[in-house]
């Protein structure tokens, strides 16, 4: 039996799908990368040569997210047949394990345990536009190094159960939460402004073609036009996030623990998300994991 598979779907956000391709395609072998092609888009055929590409129709739909996780769920069940670790989530989110570890996410994933749902803290990459000028040319982290606490984004996402994952990838019906203490979830949408603009854009268009409003639509609130805010307003105000003296992610940790718990009656579990309000520089040694 294989190791690990990385499944992600992606629809034409070619510069979030270069970084996916770089960091699991080289480290997983590309494969075992299985992308699925919304809109059979050329470019993303052409990028994700060599891994197993899977296109379907693009036709706007309101149920959006519902949809994409019904197949994303039952990709990740027939993958499980064959692979000890299914790695699933959003093109814009990576998971990394610390340098300090001594060690890949795969040589992790190579001794950890089946029958479990891995579930990494979330650290959203941020773009300080006021102190990093730098252009975003292969690696992010380095031009980037500022982070923010993202608890919306430690999602379990490194999964070997048999666990039907919730729509948007936060809650699976696991009830036992594994936190290791070197795996982070990088979220990439803030890491680079014009970036964002371009993706926002694309996404701002999908949500018109759809022809319905947010309450209506079984999509994300953030691809609407009237949710998203001024871009660049956006941006400047990561610099009014209180910076910390130590990169020290134990005491979130230990937060998400202490507040595991049954997600109501729908059968999956939760810990508590609070919004911090703070901000991080990663050490040196993240430079150029992603």
């Amino acid at each position: 039996m294989q190791t690990v598979a990385a499944v992600t779907m992606v629809r034409d956000d070619a510069f979030f799908l270069k970084a996916w391709l770089r960091h699991y395609g080289e480290m997983f072998g590309r494969e075992n990368c299985y992308i699925v092609n919304h809109g059979r888009g050329t470019v993303v055929a052409e990028m994700a040569t060599g891994c197993n590409v899977i296109g379907i129709p693009g036709d706007p739909h309101k149920n959006f997210d519902v949809k994409r996780w019904g197949l994303l769920n039952n990709l990740v069940g027939g993958l499980r047949k064959y692979y000890k670790h299914i790695v699933v989530g959003d093109v814009d989110e990576l998971v990394v394990r610390d340098p300090d570890s001594g060690g890949s996410l795969r040589d992790l994933l190579e001794d950890a345990p089946e029958g479990r749902v891995l579930t990494p803290l979330g650290l959203e990459v941020i773009h300080r536009i006021d102190v990093e000028e730098a252009v975003i040319d292969d690696q992010i982290i380095g031009p980037r190094r500022h982070v923010r606490p993202a608890p919306h984004y430690s999602k379990p996402c490194i999964v070997s159960a048999p666990v039907k994952i919730a729509r948007g990838g936060h809650f699976t019906q696991s009830d036992k939460l594994f936190t290791p203490d070197d795996l982070y979830l990088m979220h990439l949408k803030f890491c680079d402004f014009g970036a964002y603009v371009g993706v926002m854009d694309h996404r701002n268009q999908v949500t018109t073609e759809v022809k319905a409003g947010v309450k209506e639509a079984s999509i994300g609130r953030h691809w609407f036009a009237e949710a998203r805010g001024e871009d660049r307003n956006v941006f400047e105000a990561f610099a009014g996030l209180e910076m910390m003296d130590e990169f020290d992610m134990r005491p979130l940790r230990r937060k998400m623990q202490r507040s595991f718990k049954p997600r109501g009656d729908t059968g999956f579990y939760q810990f508590d998300r609070p919004d911090y309000g703070t901000q991080y520089v990663l050490p040196d040694r993240f430079v150029g994991v992603i």
